[in-house]
Order: C-alpha cells, then structure tokens, then sequence
C-alpha cells in the first residue's frame, strides 16, 4: 500500500515538475507544509483558543488572533521567497569517480527578493544564499558520485523557511543534462601495446633547440596550430612543425595491454596512464574497443581522453531512467568474445 502510495504520488510530482535543465516556480510546482516548530505552534494556539473560549478572555483571544494572523503572514511570505524564482542548470560538471562533483546552477529572482534560499541533493546541502530582486546569482552544489559513467540526479531540492522557520516551502529541479564521471586513477603495471608505434626513422629524428623545429608535411589529426601557414601561402605547401619535446615516436595507451584484468580496472588503469602522460611533453594516444583517440598533447587532449574512458559502454540516461550514481558498465560483445 506504501509503495503504490509512493508511485502515485512520484508520477504526480514528476507531472507538476517535468524535466528540463531550467525551471521556474510558481503556484504549479511550489509545495509549502509546516515544520516541526510550526506544527507546535499551531497545537499552542489551539490551547489557547481553547483557555480563552473556556474563561472568556479577551486578552487571551488578542493574543490568539495576534499570533494566528502572523502564522498566516509568515505562510504567504514562504511562498513568496520562491515564487517567481528561476533555476538553470549553466553546467553538468566533470570529476572522478568517488569525489563529489560540482554541479552549476544559476539562480534568478523575480519581482520579489528570494531570502534563505537552500539547495540540496541526498547528502549535499549548501549554506543559505539571498539573492535581490531582479538579480541573478550563481551557486555551486557538490553532488556525490560512486561510478565512472554519466552522473544525474534525479532531483535537486530547493527550500525556504525564511521568516520565523514555522512554514518551509520547496520544489524541485529534474535535471536532464548529465556530468561526467572519471574512472577512479588506479596506479598502472608495466604493459606493452597492441598498436604499431611507427617506423624507427621517426624515432631518430634530431632534436633540435627551442628556435628552431622539424618540418615535415602535414598528416590527417595535426593540429591547425602547428600548421606553417606563412610557408604555405608562399609556396602552398602544408608542412607541420615538430618542436622539441615532440620527436619520437609517439605513446599509446592500450586497452589490451593489460590481460586478466576486468574492464573497469583496465579502464582505471588508462586513467592513471594518461594523467601521467600528461606531465610529460611526448604525445600519446589512446586505444579503447571501437575508439581510437589519435596520439596528441595539452590539456585538451587529457581531458577528451578521459571522457572516452568515463563513458566507454555507457548509454546517457534518457527522461525515463535516473541515474543517481553514475551509470554501469555493459559488457561489449568483443570483450565477450576475447573471454571466451
């Protein structure tokens, strides 16, 4: 009986709140109850009601009366700290498995100030922010992961009990945007590579001072910035400058270089390697089943890396499904095959 009680009243919420990476409150979305001192407030008032109708006392009933209409004033201006109020998600964030990962909002009010405004998520909270009226304010709320893979929450609380605390009033935010969630780094053994590295010519190429670099001609993968372009408009050739540091052959991350070892280690293994490699100068790729990330270097290239590596066999959730942690790992049919 609970759990059908449960359902319905998830898929009423769900109606009232849809999901969307922005929502505004309103009349529609915004639910208001008593806390736990508003509900011994109201049983002191009803005492009193009662002292006053068994002795008839004016003063008691004053104060009665006094103090109802303030509840009812401290109601209307619960409501009124959200109404009106916008959230928009501005970004998913990125992070490794088990840290919490930051998820951006940006918070609008509307005619009226927004007061003591608290967002929250399972174990998150953040401190209470205010926010003028017609202004907006961004915040950050740090949202626990557990697995590599996409990260949603199914919803995102938003709460006011400003003034007095008696009332709160709250809603929610069904984000559809997902973060992405590293695998955990886990230090690498020694391993070979499954992918040709090149012919030894390249290797023996000579290293040659800051100044000066190594041209030869541009290959499908190089970089724009590397292109000589002032060469290329006087004699329309394209050549590539390799600049020291980047001679040699480059290094690849295999995803069979490591054999015994279940997917999801390997996949943390890889994410060792590359934040490893990318102290370095010499380019690396990245070798995945059915993705192959061309050898490259800098800061966007580690990160392209290990997005590949944080949603390899993963499917991004849809409307239907939340996934609170982080997606699962589904085993590919190559990895079958090669079990077997």
């Amino acid at each position: 009986m609970i759990k059908v009680f449960r359902e319905r009243w998830q898929r009423w919420v769900n109606r009232r709140v849809p999901r969307s990476d922005s929502q505004s409150f309103n009349q529609k979305n915004i639910f208001i109850l008593p806390t736990g001192a508003g509900v011994v407030f109201g049983i002191l008032l009803l005492v009193m009601l009662i002292t006053g109708i068994n002795y008839q006392n004016s003063l008691i009933y004053l104060t009665t009366f006094l103090l109802g209409a303030l509840f009812v004033g401290a109601m209307h201006q619960t409501h009124r700290n959200l109404s009106g109020l916008q959230l928009t998600l501005t970004q998913p964030g990125e992070g490794f498995a088990g840290d919490e990962v930051p998820y951006r909002f940006r918070a609008s009010a509307g005619k009226g100030p927004a007061i003591a405004i608290r967002l929250s998520c399972e174990d998150s909270n953040l401190a209470p922010f205010h926010i003028p009226a017609g202004q907006a304010m961004d915040v950050t709320l740090p949202v626990p992961s557990a697995h590599r893979g996409y990260l949603r929450p199914d919803m995102v609380r938003i709460e006011t009990r400003f003034p007095f605390g008696l009332l709160k009033a709250w809603s929610w935010v069904r984000p559809v945007s997902p973060a992405i969630i590293f695998p955990r780094p886990v230090a690498a053994p020694d391993a070979g590579s499954t992918v040709e590295d090149g012919d030894e010519d390249s290797a023996r190429r000579p290293t040659i001072g800051n100044d000066n670099a190594d041209l030869r001609p541009w290959r499908e993968g190089d970089l724009s910035q590397r292109v000589m372009w002032k060469r290329y408009a006087r004699t329309g050739q394209m050549v590539v400058a390799d600049w020291e540091g980047e001679q040699g052959n480059p290094q690849w991350l295999d995803f069979y270089a490591f054999a015994g070892a279940d997917n999801e280690l390997r996949l943390s293994y890889l994410a060792w390697q590359v934040l490893e490699r990318a102290k370095g100068t010499t380019p690396f790729g990245l070798n995945l089943p059915g993705q192959v990330i061309e050898p490259d270097q800098g800061q966007a290239h580690v990160t392209r890396c290990l997005r590949a590596l944080a949603v390899w066999g993963e499917e991004p959730p849809r409307d239907a499904i939340s996934a609170q942690h982080g997606t699962r790992w589904h085993e590919a049919p190559r990895e079958k095959e090669a079990a077997a």
